[in-house]
């Protein structure tokens, strides 16, 4: 019998030291699954800081295009402004040459 009980006491032994390692195993998986989550929800988080802030760089292109679109319109208008005196003081420059020829074909048929 002494040698049963010893048996069973190295057996109840055993049986401690793998419950011992089932229990240190399952915390180990329990810690490495919240790590996995912390790590999960890190990742979700600067996922999100990054489409926010691609969606700040858009909108800043965006208002950058539209001031450049404005900037070019209101060049084409001074432009167009411009293009209106070139053509009045060309006119006005040919009447003058015009009315020296005039003068000066009038003053010839004079003479």
């Amino acid at each position: 019998m002494a040698d049963l009980e010893t048996r069973v006491d190295k057996l109840d032994e055993r049986v401690n030291r793998v419950e011992n390692q089932v229990s240190e195993l399952t915390a180990n998986v329990n810690a490495l699954v919240r790590e996995l989550k912390d790590f999960k929800d890190e990742m979700r988080q600067q996922n999100e800081m990054r489409a926010e802030e691609i969606r700040e760089i858009r909108q800043d292109m965006k208002d950058m295009q539209k001031s450049f679109y404005d900037k070019m319109d209101n060049m084409d208008s001074k432009i167009d402004a411009m293009g209106k005196y070139v053509r009045n003081l060309s006119l006005t420059a040919m009447t003058a040459i015009g009315a020296m020829v005039v003068t000066v074909i009038i003053s010839l048929l004079k003479s």
